[in-house]
């Protein structure tokens, strides 16, 4: 899960045309429907900060944990320069989302159980192994109170099979910097499990200096049935599985799904 070292000075640049406005309002959307009382968070994978952010100006207290210090620093970058008011309603921790553990732990959030766990972008898909991703739901149902709600997407296995993923060209710049990656998968269907090899060139405008980068991403495509067996071992319960940001019915065009599970 270091993945994203390397490149984690990039990655807000890399993902810069991510709707994480319309992310979060579909993530609040959702919370309202299913925990209307809900106002504390738990991130797993939280990244630079981008969603826990948002949330927090929708009013929720959110914790965000990531085992990157690289992604960290940014988020605490980014949360130093909000109004006080805003970023005293959010907490970084730098942690394994298979093994980080609050409970019991005295801080902000009290008794470090929160009222809705989060993973977003596909965290839950690096968990690779059975043991990973009962590893990672076990630390979610740690954290929840009774009757939370647990939201997390996937890379949904019946369309990777049926629309098996291909190599992709990105380009992309901003005023210092141009950046082209190349994303080559290769897909192991015995394993369900795609190995994504980025390779990428990031210039420095002012000098012209090149960089190059060059990474792979392990990523597990998942089954509705699979989870559930998964989940059912922690007594946690599937409420809905969707399209993420559309809501539409998951089926062979949906590559990436949100479930909805009940603590």
């Amino acid at each position: 899960m270091t993945v994203f070292g390397n490149y984690a000075h990039y990655y807000d640049l890399l993902y810069q045309d991510k709707d994480y406005i319309g992310e979060t309002q579909f993530i609040h959307q959702l919370i309202r429907a299913n925990a209307p009382a809900a106002t504390t968070i738990l991130e797993l994978g939280c990244g630079t900060g981008n969603h826990a952010m948002l949330l927090a100006k929708e009013g929720y207290r959110v914790c965000g944990v990531d085992l990157s210090a690289e992604m960290l620093q940014h988020a605490r970058d980014r949360r130093d320069r909000l109004a006080p008011e805003l970023a005293t309603r959010l907490e970084f921790s730098q942690g394994d989302l298979r093994q980080v553990r609050f409970v019991g732990v005295a801080s902000q959030h009290e008794n470090r159980q929160f009222d809705v766990v989060l993973s977003l972008f596909h965290v839950i898909s690096y968990q690779t192994t059975n043991a990973d991703l009962l590893a990672a739901f076990t630390t979610a149902k740690m954290h929840l109170k009774p009757g939370g709600l647990f939201i997390f997407d996937v890379w949904y296995g019946p369309t990777v099979l049926s629309d098996p993923p291909t190599v992709r060209v990105k380009r992309l710049e901003n005023d210092s910097i141009q950046v082209t990656r190349i994303a080559e998968p290769i897909v192991y269907p015995n394993e369900n499990l795609v190995d994504v090899n980025y390779h990428a060139f990031v210039k420095d405008k002012t000098s012209s200096a090149i960089d190059e980068l060059s990474e792979t991403h392990t990523m597990r495509y998942l089954f509705k049935p699979e989870l559930e067996l998964l989940l059912s071992q922690l007594q946690m319960q599937i409420v809905d599985c969707r399209e993420w940001l559309t809501d539409r019915q998951a089926g062979l065009d949906t590559w990436g799904v949100y479930f909805l599970v009940r603590n």
